[in-house]
């Protein structure tokens, strides 16, 4: 008993001092020799033990383990780390940012392409202009932000891949992407006049401006029951890179509107598809505490807004 208690100061010291308590246990109870060494082995393989599980646990990398938000992964220097699949539209939603402002900061131009391991700036940099005549965040229409990263150009990782040219936008050569861009444009030629409910059912969860757990609403339903858009546009994301939100779609319907519909059973809809309003794009699903319902979202130049405000009353 009186060994267990003493704690042990090191590896090697542990071990002699385990030894000597024990030969003093040995002597008191008459414990032979052998038994002795029998006992200091078993002891030294405990501690053995011991090290190793602490160095494991301490060294052992975990693949799951991110400082981003909803686990992307962010530098030291506060720029995010593109990862295979991203898009802008992404990106923008999940750390709240309008797309175009991403693309003004870091330079990039119709198409829109990134590439994995490139690293984007979230902020404005130093002495940053927005242009008078096509500011972003406030541009005039144009090819959708969508694009996701596929293999990284030979050239560089760096912010800057395409070309930087006012004057004209320049698509990079074909040798420098994995695949040629897809056409891409909004599904609507303005903001929606009117939306339509995603779905039936109760909301048992309202929009709270700044609280981060609530930028939309939650309604319940029955699991499979139809997901619809809830206006015209372009389907800009579909997938589950994003972990606070499940399987996620995201409608571009203009320049300034986006609606997200999370956790979904099953998406209907692929990226770059046009969608009519009211349309099924996606079977209704489970949350991460396994309540079936919807999360419903409409951000304005990225922002998050009160759903019911734009929703028609039932």
């Amino acid at each position: 008993m009186f060994f267990w208690q003493q704690r042990l100061p090191g590896l090697h010291g542990g071990i002699s001092e385990a030894v000597i308590k024990t030969g003093g246990l040995a002597r008191i109870n008459n414990v032979t020799y052998s038994e002795t060494r029998a006992l200091c082995g078993l002891v030294l393989i405990l501690l053995l033990a011991c090290s190793l599980s602490a160095c494991r646990t301490g060294w052992e990398p975990d693949e799951k383990r991110t400082t981003g938000r909803g686990g992307y992964q962010m530098t030291k220097d506060g720029h995010y780390r593109v990862r295979k699949g991203d898009s802008l539209h992404a990106i923008a939603f999940n750390f709240g940012l309008d797309w175009r402002d991403i693309a003004g900061w870091n330079h990039i131009r119709s198409p829109y392409l990134i590439y994995p391991d490139q690293e984007l700036k979230l902020k404005p940099p130093r002495q940053y202009k927005k242009s008078a005549a096509n500011p972003p965040g406030h541009t005039a229409p144009a090819k959708s932000g969508n694009q996701v990263a596929s293999s990284s150009p030979s050239s560089s990782k760096s912010s800057g891949q395409a070309s930087t040219t006012t004057t004209a936008l320049k698509t990079p050569q074909a040798s420098t992407i994995s695949s040629p861009p897809r056409p891409s444009s909004s599904g609507a030629s303005g903001d929606p006049s009117k939306w339509l409910w995603p779905t039936s059912g109760r909301i048992t969860s309202n929009y709270k401006a700044n609280d981060s757990s609530r930028k939309g609403i939650d309604i319940s339903g029955k699991e499979g029951q139809a997901i619809i858009a809830a206006a015209p546009g372009e389907v800009v994301y579909s997938g589950s890179g994003l972990m606070a939100y499940g399987e996620l779609i995201i409608i571009k319907h203009s320049d300034k509107y986006l609606s997200a519909y999370a956790h979904n059973r099953k998406r209907l809809v692929a990226e770059g598809q046009k969608v009519k309003a009211g349309e099924r794009i996606a079977e209704m699903g489970r949350n991460d505490r396994n309540q079936v319902l919807l999360h419903f979202e409409i951000r304005v130049n990225g922002n998050p807004r009160d759903p019911l405000s734009f929703l028609p009353r039932r």
